[in-house]
């Protein structure tokens, strides 16, 4: 029988000894076996340190978001290949798309976050501290990547999500994973992981699997590891008491299956949207991965009136749940994930049956559609009812893991929040009325006991992604028996997996360290105007001093009667008396223009565009007749993703400083540019192209396809006499619906695509030559240009067709044949490539 292999030290191995038999939910066939026995684990962890974690931590956040980014697009081309193996783990298309198309979904939002952290390996928390009066000595706050590794212990109900919701997070930090997958389902995780092996997208080392359980992995984790587990809470509990984790200090998060919550709001009644939409979220959440989720609601809190109607309702529905192979369009639920599973369902629904009663289903019987049920691990969805939620604790305490869930009655809000926190604890609970004051009574009493709380209501019904699904921008996890850890939250779950430090030193230094200007230190006075640096060479710190402006009586007329500004200080001097003005005042958005004005730079040149203002203060007062200047400093750059049609850009941070003729400081804002890139391309003239020719020969090789230096050449020509429209008795090749996204990459600063195929190339081999000889060719190429070049100098405004861009107008041509010449002369070496 085949063997699971485990991914470590950069190498695929199997495991010595027996393993551990996986088995198909659906027929009980065994898939394959699990071990790690013989497995040198100490040394897979060490390798993440150093070899996965190396590369990581010197990644910016940038480079970390794109690189999660291109594998979530790269597993989502893949994805069908993974559904036919998901629906051996008992789950249904709906449930597999959750944990497949989940998982990858994790990735795109984490990469998402690299916008919200600054273009460098670690993070600058908060605002800067001044420890001093003479602002000379301060402090800040920076979090950098761990150094060890992260150790996901994972469940089986999510073999995928589980591991992608956790690594997204960690390798956004810049830190490596060590994944351990439950036995039951490691087989689907194990395939997903090779598939990302292959990829070649993460650094080595970024990734190892251990698939299988792996009992000695604590023994060597250190403080700089963290650790996260997903299961039990009994197991978690274990695992948390671990003596290394103690002695090392080792961060550990614990997700635990907890006893979530759901409450209908006594305005909820029979007929009303709201209990609809219960009913509904608690059939769904009952038999969604066949009520293998750790925040399916197990409690149905209702007003006692209504328990009647709630367990009619939600039985109606249950009998819609058509049980069997998940692979059948018409079954609704498929399996647990395997005979243990059944076996401890069985077990914890009848101790929960001691006190309360079984209102729908039984442990017993159980009618599937296109598969044996004697064979497989399947359940019938089961609804019990306590009537005496206050004196009876099973409801409350014992965990079934499968489609089971219990009514409970209660009479008054607060005895809602009562029995939710008698679950000691838990991932969500949510709450289903329209009646907002009761929505906010319950989230203030219950908020205590759970890790989110979901409003539901007629208004969010469509748009909202349900009681049972956690979302990577918000926390996942909850007090007490849920674990009390936290995992995702956006920026929060990133910064877990980071050492936060308190720097002190000048603020001169704490720039230096920062990239971020601190104000009092020192400026870096430049040669030009900053505006006039592209995005690259900007520096935090960078700076100038204006000319200075006197501000008039006249100046702040014209400024009310242009904005209808009329505030008494700027237009009515007799009534000052028992203000905080003793002039006339000019309008503090007046001195912002005013100082733009003094330190705009007004040539074209890398700035493209006035981005905003993040903030802004006024200070003092300047009267008519003050005299005002500028210092426009550097104060942060932020990186940018190419989008649309434009130049690439970043967003450089400037603060501004306004002063009197006192040298009092009067006014500070942050304002933002947009700032070109500079291009990777060598520039494409008469001049640079004629050089490169020179350097070309009938010997020169090239480095990638069959074109000769001059069917290089001649198929350079071609593009020329295409763009002054010689040439155009063509088609456009790439479908309309699809021109407006390909034309975006005439504008970004990517290489064009390696043995591309051009569409206007013969099927197979070589295109016949035109010209006598490689000179002759040369020759063409450069008379081709310049009448490229006459062509739009006297046609500045025409519009040609590409046969991939379609059509282009003068400055398109221009970058494309900057890119595309660019492209051949790398190809045939007379370009470095960068």
């Amino acid at each position: 029988m085949k063997k699971l292999e485990n991914y470590i030290n950069g190498h695929w191995v199997a495991g010595t000894g027996e393993g551990t038999p996986m088995v198909d939910a659906i027929t009980g066939e065994l898939i394959a076996l699990s071990t790690t026995e013989g497995l040198d684990v100490p040394s897979a962890l060490e390798y993440g340190r150093t070899k996965g974690g190396e590369v990581l931590r010197k990644m910016t956040f940038q480079e970390r978001g794109n690189m999660l980014k291109k594998l979530a697009l790269y597993l989502t081309k893949r994805k069908e290949q993974f559904y036919e193996l998901s629906y051996r783990t008992g789950a249904t298309r709906i449930d597999s798309w959750i944990d497949i198309e989940g998982g990858f979904g994790n990735l795109f939002a984490n990469a998402s976050l690299r916008k919200l952290f600054p273009n460098q390996p670690f993070h600058v928390e908060g605002d800067p501290i001044d420890l001093s009066r003479g602002g000379r000595f301060m402090a800040h706050h920076i979090l950098v990547p761990k150094t060890g590794v992260a150790v996901h212990i994972n469940a089986f109900n999510f073999p995928i999500w589980g591991m992608l919701e956790k690594c997204a997070v960690n390798w956004m930090a810049g830190v490596p994973a060590v994944v351990l997958p439950a036995p039951q389902t490691a087989y689907l995780t194990e395939a997903v992981v090779r598939v990302i092996i292959d990829s070649g997208i993460l650094p080595e080392g970024a990734l190892q699997l251990l698939s299988g359980l792996t009992r000695s992995i604590l023994d060597t984790v250190t403080s700089q590891d963290v650790v996260t587990f997903t299961g039990s809470a009994h197991t978690g509990r274990i695992l948390k008491a671990h003596p290394r984790l103690i002695e090392e200090s080792v961060p550990f998060t614990m997700e635990a299956d907890s006893l979530n919550a759901s409450v209908l709001g006594k305005d909820a009644v029979p007929g009303t949207p709201e209990f609809d939409l219960f009913i509904k979220e608690v059939r769904k959440e009952m038999t969604v991965k066949c009520g293998q989720k750790c925040t399916a609601i197990r409690r149905i809190i209702v007003p006692s009136d209504l328990v009647e109607d709630v367990q009619i309702a939600l039985g109606k529905q249950l009998d819609k749940v058509t049980i069997g192979d998940p692979r059948l369009k018409e079954v609704r639920m498929g399996a647990l994930a395997s005979a243990a599973q059944v076996a401890s369902f069985r077990n914890n629904v009848s101790e929960i049956a001691k006190t309360a009663e079984i209102v729908y289903g039984n442990l017993d019987t159980i009618e599937t559609i296109g598969a044996d049920a004697s064979k497989g691990a399947f359940v019938s969805p089961v609804l019990l009812r306590e009537d005496h939620p206050f004196e009876n604790s099973g409801a409350h305490e014992i965990e079934a893991f499968g489609p089971v869930a219990t009514i409970m009655p209660y009479d008054t809000i607060e005895d809602a929040i009562t029995l939710s926190q008698k679950g000691k604890g838990s991932l969500v609970s949510s709450i289903v009325t329209y009646d907002d004051k009761v929505a906010r009574d319950y989230i203030v009493g219950a908020a205590s006991h759970h890790g989110r709380i979901l409003v539901l209501n007629r208004e969010n019904a469509k748009e909202s992604t349900g009681h049972g699904s956690p979302l990577p921008m918000l926390t996942h996890g909850g007090p007490g028996r849920a674990g009390g850890g936290e995992e995702m939250g956006g920026m929060r779950g990133v910064k877990h997996y980071m050492q936060r430090c308190a720097i002190q030193g000048t603020p001169t230094t704490l720039t230096e360290v920062t990239g971020i200007y601190q104000a009092n230190a020192a400026y870096k006075e430049t040669d030009k105007h900053p505006f006039a640096y592209y995005w690259e060479d900007i520096e935090a710190g960078m700076s100038i001093k204006t000319h200075k402006r006197t501000i008039t009586d006249t100046d702040i007329i014209n400024f009310g009667n242009l904005t209808w500004d009329h505030f008494y200080a700027h237009t009515d001097i007799t009534s000052l008396e028992g203000s905080i003005f003793e002039k006339r005042t000019a309008h503090g958005y007046f001195i912002l223009a005013a100082a733009a004005g003094l330190f705009v730079y007004p040539n074209k040149g890398p700035v493209a565009a006035n981005y905003g203002l993040e903030e802004c203060r006024f200070l003092r007062p300047i009267y008519h007749n003050d005299t005002v200047y500028v210092r426009l400093t550097c104060k942060e750059k932020v990186d940018r993703d190419h989008r649309g049609k434009e130049l690439p850009s970043g967003i450089a941070k400037w603060f501004v400083e306004v002063f009197d003729q006192e040298d009092e400081l009067a006014a500070v804002a942050t304002i933002l540019t947009m700032v070109q890139k500079k291009t990777p391309f060598v520039p494409i003239n008469r001049e640079t192209i004629t050089s490169y020719l020179a350097q070309l020969t009938e010997e020169s090789t090239a480095e990638w396809g069959i074109m000769t230096p001059q069917h290089m050449l001649e198929h350079l020509e071609k593009t020329l006499r295409i763009a002054t429209g010689e040439i155009s008795d063509f088609e456009v090749a790439t479908p309309e619906k699809y021109l407006d996204k390909v034309q975006e990459m005439v504008y970004n600063h990517v290489s064009m695509p390696k043995g591309h195929k051009f569409p206007l190339s013969k099927e197979e081999g070589l295109e016949d030559l035109v010209h006598e000889d490689l000179d002759s060719a040369k020759n063409s190429l450069l008379e081709a240009y310049d009448a490229y070049k006459e062509f739009f100098k006297e046609n500045p405004e025409a519009i040609t067709k590409n046969v991939v861009f379609g059509a282009l107008n003068k400055f398109e041509w221009e970058l494309l044949h900057t890119k595309h010449f660019n492209h051949h002369f790398v190809q045939f070496g007379l370009i470095e490539e960068k």
